[in-house]
């Protein structure tokens, strides 16, 4: 999927998308639509399928947009990057995303039984955990992702599972306020983390699943192509070994702010698999990437050199990875198991 050039909402590129079937079995993407001004909304796009292969899609329209005081600032708005994992359990497409309001990027929810409505339950709010030393609510915060399932929290009680990832430096919109690590947190990088909403609680009101308590941290930068940066991708996936998580890891330059025509950065994708019966262990990781910047739409385009995944879906028994490119379109990758 490349942008529309008749399209003004997405005059700065389509990106980052989720995915999820409606009731009739249609797969679809939720790309991010930016417009002028990057100003950010979540579309709809039927997906077609030539051959067994996501080959194109076909435009239905945007389903969330900036429409709240909290998802707009006054020099910028946006709902950006949405992650969407279908729940069984509570028969609900739950969708996270980024929302680009006063304080910059804060975690929120929606959820949609048919994708087309979407219900917003609110920002995420982080329960106090003196252990750390902190308060979560304060740190801007990416790339969440909930679990398909429910697993074991800490304590052991079944609870909905979601990683994050907050971002400690508050200098970037409070001059001099620097950088602010949790407790135990040594490394100011940008790591992956994972945090718990039994599942009690939901069943009571669904809008329980925005309370995340029993934080921990999942996962930090080890390998070279992570220098900079980690960050959760697609829902985790279960496989026999346990919980297959997608991540993006950044090296590079990154200046301070954000300037897409100074920034000299790479996004490649790697994989980390998580104990089936504990998702706040990794057990396994890969040393190398898995899908680097390779043809012009990954190596060019608003952000170079990047490759973004966000979702994965099983088109005739064949996984796909969906992907940003560069920051300006959607890519589409072949997931294979090795023997």
């Amino acid at each position: 999927m490349t942008a529309d050039p008749g399209n003004e909402l997405e005059a700065e590129g389509v990106l980052n998308p989720a995915t999820g079937h409606t009731p009739d079995g249609q797969l679809y993407l939720l790309p991010r639509l930016v417009a002028t001004g990057n100003v950010s909304r979540v579309g709809l796009a039927r997906v077609e399928v030539k051959d067994g292969v996501p080959a194109g899609v076909e435009r239905e329209g945007v389903v969330l947009a900036p429409d709240e005081g909290w998802e707009r600032g006054l020099n910028n708005a946006g709902v950006e990057d949405p992650r969407v994992t279908f729940v069984p359990s509570l028969g609900l497409h739950v969708m996270t995303y980024v929302a680009y309001g006063p304080l910059g990027p804060k975690p929120a929810l929606a959820v949609s039984s048919d994708l087309r409505e979407w219900r917003r339950l609110g920002p995420l709010h982080f329960e106090y955990q003196p252990d750390l030393d902190t308060d979560l609510n304060l740190f801007p915060n990416k790339d969440t992702v909930f679990f398909p399932e429910p697993v074991a929290g800490p304590d052991g009680e079944p609870s909905y599972a979601m990683l994050h990832r907050p971002m400690w430096d508050l200098g970037w919109f409070r001059e001099g306020e620097g950088v602010h690590l949790p407790a135990g947190v040594t490394d100011d990088r940008p790591g992956i983390w994972v945090s718990f909403v039994p599942v009690s609680a939901v069943q009571e009101d669904v809008r329980n699943l925005v309370y995340l308590r029993q934080h921990r941290l999942l996962a930090m930068s080890e390998y070279p192509f992570e220098e900079l940066k980690i960050g959760a991708g697609p829902a985790p996936l279960r496989v026999p070994e346990g919980w297959l998580v997608i991540h993006h890891g950044v090296t590079g330059e990154q200046p301070e702010g954000f300037d897409p025509t100074t920034q000299k950065v790479c996004y490649a994708a790697g994989a980390l698999l998580l104990d089936p019966n504990d998702v706040t262990k990794v057990i396994a990781r890969t040393e190398e990437p898995i899908l680097v910047p390779e043809t012009e739409e990954e190596k060019v385009g608003t952000v170079g050199n990047v490759v973004f995944p966000t979702a994965i879906e099983e088109v005739d028994g064949v996984r796909y990875v969906f992907y940003g490119m560069a920051d300006a379109a959607i890519g589409v990758a072949r997931l294979d198991r090795l023997p």
